[in-house]
């Protein structure tokens, strides 16, 4: 079992608050984050970039142990990911996680691409734990 941790800081309230995240690693150090950088686009993060981070690099993780336990040598996979945020109900919901992968993989078909990478999207940890629409579009290069 891993436990990775991080922590957020929260001083005053509503739009006027602001906030910092650190991670355990440290490579989040006291990060802003606040109503300007979730809704306004100031510097810093919010949440949904955060998932997006975890979602691209879990799942082009999984996708790099699949397309190896298949038999193949790697070149490249470069994964983005666009996390949706809606307000629903009166609240926010995040309601969409749309992967976008390019890979280089010598040797691999489309169709096997495509099918080792769809593999991946189910079961990578982040897919699991989000609660949306998750969609994957692929492309082999040459």
């Amino acid at each position: 079992m891993t436990v990775n941790r991080a922590s957020a800081r929260y001083e005053g309230f509503g739009k006027e608050g602001k906030g910092s995240i650190t991670t355990k690693s440290g490579v989040l150090d006291k990060q802003p984050y606040g109503f300007g950088t979730r809704f306004e686009g100031l510097p810093g993060t919010n949440p949904e970039e955060l998932i997006a981070a975890a979602h691209a690099a879990c799942f082009t993780m999984a996708l790099s142990f699949g397309l190896a336990r298949a038999g193949y040598n790697g070149d490249t996979l470069e994964t983005s990911a666009a996390v949706t945020l809606e307000q629903q109900d009166g609240g926010f919901t995040i309601t969409k996680s749309a992967l976008t992968l390019t890979g280089k993989v010598p040797g691999i078909s489309a169709d096997e691409f495509a099918k080792i990478a769809e593999e991946a999207e189910k079961n990578c940890p982040v897919s699991k734990l989000l609660n949306c629409e998750i969609t994957l579009e692929h492309n082999l290069e040459a």
